[in-house]
């Protein structure tokens, strides 16, 4: 998240310059805002490189978390050299015009000008690899769901992107009070926007309401661990230069919190899991610099409205170097949260009521049952 000035940015992501990618195939924590002063560097940049790894399968079925490994290919371009080696990482429903009452009341943690500013300057040719990466993980989902979808629709603040995911889905755009209707698709995504929601919950809240019965969820989102090493090195650096922290974050959740999200508005069979990726550069000024052309600077309400100290900047990459560097090379995580869950539906399967087996389980394991003591 940036913010420009010469202000550089208050970045959350990566961007990658270059030629586009291959087009494959609350606790609340944050995502980083770096507010920077245009630097001027020196020097050629490299050409940036990609590793590529397969992408495991994995099942629906209810789960905190799953390891997995994502594909990240990309070719390399202009000057940055960068590198993506992948690890392990209810409320009850109200119709249409209380849901606008809640959102009139809630409180603006974005300021909704400054975002679409900072995503009109995005690249959309070559800033968008997180994007493709998790558009890439949804799909593998979807085709572990035997069902056919025909009226989808996507919230997205990259329509351009999104829309080649699924072309003949409805693209609305991620503002407080989306543009669906109730029960009209069979099929809502929520792409890579909750983390500048006001609101996380009424967002899947209103997702849910537009769903048919049985429709089904999908929502990718950035994890709190997202940019945790810059985070780091900004804040210790601030404290140190200022004796203070200014406001630079925006609301990101942990993958527990973002699964309880999904039972409070009301989704059936609801799964999360969060797939970590981990970018590497040659200093914390690639950094920045890569983070700006995702369209990712900072939006907050109460964010500074002047770049930060020289000094500040200078120490956080002094810091960002000593704490973070591992074989001459400056990390940078980003953590995908994916989500899934389904519109009720008397269809579904339902646990059953406590009491009401008729086999004893240690029948079943084959095992001997004793009683406690006192029991």
């Amino acid at each position: 998240m940036f913010q420009s000035q010469n202000q550089f940015s208050r970045g959350t992501l990566v961007n990658q310059r270059g030629p586009a990618p291959n087009p494959w195939s609350v606790k609340l924590h944050t995502i980083i805002a770096i507010s920077a002063m245009a630097i001027i560097l020196t020097g050629q940049w490299n050409t940036a490189g990609i590793t590529n790894q397969t992408a495991n399968k994995r099942g629906l079925g209810p789960a905190l978390s799953t390891q997995s490994i994502i594909a990240v290919h990309m070719r390399s371009a202009a000057h940055t050299t960068r590198r993506i080696n992948n690890s392990q990482g209810c409320l009850k429903l109200v119709n249409h015009r209380s849901i606008v009452r809640i959102m009139q009341n809630t409180p603006q943690i974005t300021d909704r000008t400054a975002l679409l500013r900072n995503r009109a300057r995005a690249d959309l040719d070559s800033g968008m690899f997180l994007h493709h990466a998790a558009i890439e993980e949804l799909q593998d989902r979807l085709t572990l769901v035997n069902k056919r979808f025909k009226n989808p629709a996507i919230v997205t603040g990259f329509p351009d992107i999104w829309r080649k995911f699924m072309p003949e889905a409805r693209v609305v755009a991620d503002t407080d009070t989306l543009d669906l209707q109730a029960g009209a698709h069979d099929l809502v995504v929520h792409a890579m926007s909750l983390h500048w929601a006001n609101d996380p919950v009424g967002q899947i809240i209103q997702c849910r309401r537009a769903l048919m019965p049985d429709g089904l969820f999908l929502g990718a989102a950035f994890g709190g661990q997202t940019l945790h090493e810059l985070r780091a090195a900004l804040g210790q650096a601030e404290v140190e230069v200022t004796n203070g922290m200014s406001p630079r974050v925006a609301p990101m959740a942990e993958i527990r919190d973002m699964g309880s999200l999904l039972q409070r508005a009301g989704l059936a069979l609801p799964v999360a899991d969060a797939v970590t990726l981990t970018a590497t550069y040659e200093t914390p000024w690639h950094v920045m610099r890569d983070l700006r052309t995702m369209g990712e600077t900072n939006a907050l309400t109460n964010r500074l409205r002047r770049s930060t100290g020289r000094q500040v900047l200078i120490r956080a990459a002094e810091v960002y170097v000593q704490e973070f560097m591992n074989q001459g090379r400056i990390p940078a995580t980003f953590e995908l949260i994916f989500l899934l869950g389904w519109s009720p539906d008397s269809s579904q399967p339902r646990p059953l009521r406590p009491g009401s087996a008729n086999a004893r389980l240690a029948d079943a394991l084959g095992a001997s049952e004793t009683k406690l003591p006192g029991a």
